[in-house]
C-alpha cells in the first residue's frame, strides 16, 4: 500500500510549490498542478533506498496540504493527500514500532500514537473526499453501510481504497474506540472489489485478509484465505504484501508457527528487481517481514 501515494508525494512538488507561491495563478492552473501530483509516476516507486524517500515525503505531504488551501473540495488532491500520509505512516512509522514493539515497549507506544495521528490525518482527508463525492455518505455508512457506496463508480475505487485503509489502520491502533466502525470499513473494501478486483494489483483481496482475519467482528479465515490466494495470484507472486498479511492475520491467531516463518521467508524471499515499479514497496515490506520473523518468539506459545 505504498507505491501510488509516496511517487505522488515527491512527484512535481517543485513546480508545485512555484505555483502555490503566486497569488495570481488562476484556479484552473492550481488544478492542472493538483492533477500531476495526482498523477504520480515510478521515479519514487522504483527507487532503492527507502531512507532517502522516508526524508523527502514529508515535505510533499504539507506541499499538498498547502495546496488544499487554494482548492479544499478538489477531490483528486484530497484523495492524494490521504493515501499520502497514510503510506507514510504505514511504511515508515508502522514499521519503527514493529521493529522495538516486543523489546521496547515504551518506545513502540510513543510511535504508535504519532502514527495514529498520521493515519486519522489522512483518513479526514479521505472523509472529506467521500462527502464532496458523495453527500451524507459518512452518516450512512455508520448508521447502515450496506448499500451506502451504490453510487460509486470505478473510478472512484482509488477513494474507497485508502478510505478504508486509512480509517482501518487507525482502528486497528485505536480499537477501544473505532472498532465500532468495522462494517463501514468492511463496505468501502468490499464496494471496491466490486468494482474492480484487480485495482493496484490487488490490493483490495489484500485489505480484505486483513479484515477477514478479525472473526470477533464477522471475518472469516475461509475467505481470507481465499483473499490471500487471489492477491498471489493477481500479483503472480511479486508482493510480500500478502504473506505478510495472512500470516500476522491468520497464521498467529492459528499459532501455527511452522507456517507463519514459511510465509515470511516466502515474503523475504520476492526479488525488488523482478518488478521495478514497486521496487520500494518491496523493500519496506520486507524489511517489516524481516521485524515479525525475528520477534515468533513473542507472537506464538512455547
Amino acid at each position: 500500500m505504498l507505491r501510488q501515494p509516496l511517487a505522488r508525494v515527491i512527484g512535481c512538488v517543485v513546480l508545485a510549490v512555484t505555483v502555490s507561491g503566486c497569488s495570481l495563478v488562476s484556479n484552473k492552473a492550481m488544478k492542472m498542478v493538483a492533477d500531476s501530483l495526482s498523477a504520480g509516476g515510478t521515479s519514487i516507486s522504483s527507487d532503492n533506498d527507502p531512507e532517502l524517500i522516508r526524508a523527502a515525503v514529508p515535505f510533499g505531504l504539507k506541499t499538498y496540504e498547502s495546496l488544499l488551501e487554494s482548492m479544499p473540495t478538489y477531490v483528486p488532491l484530497l484523495t492524494a493527500t490521504c493515501s499520502g500520509y497514510a503510506a507514510y505512516a504505514y511504511g515508515f512509522l508502522a514499521t519503527d514500532a514493529a521493529a522495538v514493539r516486543n523489546t521496547d515497549r515504551p518506545a513502540a507506544k510513543a510511535i504508535d500514537e504519532r502514527t495514529l495521528n498520521l493515519y486519522l490525518r489522512a483518513h479526514g482527508y479521505c472523509a472529506r473526499a467521500l462527502e464532496e463525492r458523495f453527500k451524507g455518505v459518512t452518516t450512512r455508512l455508520l448508521q447502515n453501510p450496506e448499500g451506502a457506496l451504490a453510487k460509486a463508480k470505478k473510478t472512484d475505487v482509488e477513494l474507497l481504497y485508502w478510505s478504508a485503509a486509512s480509517w482501518g489502520l487507525a482502528m486497528a491502533l485505536s480499537p477501544d474506540t473505532l472498532a465500532i466502525d468495522f462494517p463501514a470499513v468492511r463496505e468501502l473494501t468490499q464496494r471496491g472489489l466490486e468494482l474492480d478486483e484487480t485495482w493496484w494489483n490487488g490490493a483490495l483481496h489484500e485489505l480484505m485478509v486483513v479484515l477477514d482475519s478479525v472473526e470477533l467482528l464477522g471475518g472469516s479465515q475461509e475467505r481470507a484465505r481465499k483473499h490471500f490466494e487471489r492477491a498471489v495470484e493477481i500479483q503472480k507472486g511479486l508482493s510480500p504484501g500478502p504473506y505478510l498479511s495472512y500470516a500476522m492475520g491468520v497464521s498467529v491467531a492459528r499459532q501455527d508457527r511452522a507456517e507463519f516463518e514459511k510465509l515470511m521467508n516466502l515474503a523475504l524471499a520476492v526479488n525488488p528487481g523482478a518488478n521495478p515499479p514497486e521496487r520500494l514497496t518491496t523493500l519496506l515490506l520486507q524489511r517489516r517481514a524481516q521485524y515479525f520473523l525475528d520477534q515468533a518468539d513473542y507472537y506464538f506459545l512455547k
